[in-house]
């Protein structure tokens, strides 16, 4: 299979549901999780979640980055905006989500230069074209990203840009699924594994969760038929009563990953001993820092950074829906005083979060 035609064939579309249908046992309600919000977002967009037996339950997972970062850490990115000497520049789905005193795109309506930028590259050219500003890149991200920040600043200390800094927010998946797994109150019977995360870690990494948890993972494509499979094939593996880590995105995924993209990660970055993510707390080892060697372009050191630790909006429960303790229509603010127009967490901003999915493509749906 080649083309995006053929990933969306209602024949074989409808040929995979059969077959899960009857892979999956009437007897048994089955839990799986889809770990990216970019599954989460086709699930509902194609309405998978209306095609598959109903004992068959979706989860919505962490693997949303703009989702899991909490609300103390886009509060420190802002306080540096404040700065008028700063440029702050951020990824598109970064420009409307909130923190205790407002968004990117609230700073930017009362004057401070916050800009929306593509690629941490383009805020490089930002640097060299103000050479009197300070330009600072809010990077974000799991490991599919952060190759890309890893090679900015490589090229920062290259051509001596020194009015440039990288305010670093890049996570971790696998800790994330580990917390998960080890989380008390979750019972989960496989996952669908994170597509973009793969390309650049391989699919090796996740042998841990087949291993150790005896649970099988399957990394998936984004398209209807790539989800579906995946979902067979973990039935599959259940009703076989193997744990495996399999490789449905092949054409994509390659099984050892993008080792020079792995290689620029090394070469820039070091774990954190810990991290704080919305909803699951503090994680060992789950995400990146600048090493010392390019600590003249880490915005931490620039700016001082506190790290602040702020608690959501009592009402929101943006937590219990990352963990998959909750479904986003549970919260008890979605579609009221939480929505795309005036979000409250974070999950109703990105185009990968679970709030923003459903509300798109079930919630307003069943409303009109």
């Amino acid at each position: 299979m080649q083309y995006v035609d053929e990933f969306r064939d209602s024949r074989l579309i409808k040929k995979t549901i059969e077959t899960i249908q009857q892979l999956a046992d009437p007897t048994v309600h089955y839990r799986i999780m889809e770990v990216c919000g970019g599954h989460t977002f086709s699930i509902y967009r194609f309405g998978l979640h209306a095609l598959i037996p109903s004992n068959v339950e979706l989860i919505h997972g962490p693997g949303c980055p703009v989702c899991v970062l909490p609300m103390g850490r886009i509060d420190e990115g802002l306080r540096i905006a404040e700065d008028p000497k700063v440029i702050l520049t951020a990824f598109g789905d970064m420009m409307r989500v909130p923190g205790q005193t407002g968004s990117p795109l609230v700073l930017k309506a009362k004057g401070r230069d916050i800009r929306m930028v593509y690629s941490p590259l383009d805020s490089l050219k930002l640097a060299k074209e103000h050479p009197k500003k300070e330009v600072v890149f809010f990077a974000i991200g799991f490991e599919t990203t952060a190759p890309a920040t890893a090679l900015t600043l490589l090229k920062a200390q290259e051509w001596g840009i020194k009015n440039f800094s990288v305010f670093c927010n890049h996570v971790l998946i696998l800790p994330a699924i580990r917390a998960i797994l080890d989380s008390p109150d979750m019972r989960l019977d496989g996952f669908i594994g994170p597509g973009h995360v793969s390309t650049v870690i391989g699919c090796r990494p996740y042998a841990f969760v087949a291993q150790n948890y005896k649970k099988p993972i399957v990394i998936s494509g984004f398209e209807p038929l790539d989800i579906l499979e995946s979902i067979l094939r973990i039935l599959r593996q259940l009703k076989e009563k193997k744990s495996e880590v399999e490789n449905q995105y092949g054409r994509v995924v390659p099984w050892e990953g993008n080792r020079t993209a792995l290689k620029l990660l090394e070469r820039v970055f070091e774990l954190r001993s810990y991290f704080e993510w919305r909803g699951l707390g503090f994680i060992a080892q789950s995400a990146l820092k600048i090493k010392k060697e390019f600590s003249y372009w880490d915005a931490e050191l620039r700016f001082g950074t506190q790290g602040i630790t702020l608690t959501d909006p009592k009402a929101a429960q943006c937590g219990e829906v990352l963990k998959g303790v909750l479904k986003p229509y549970q919260c008890k603010l979605f579609g009221r005083s939480c929505n795309p127009e005036h979000p409250v967490g974070a999950l109703m901003v990105s185009s990968e979060g679970a709030c923003a999915a459903y509300f798109h493509h079930v919630y307003q749906k069943t409303e009109l």
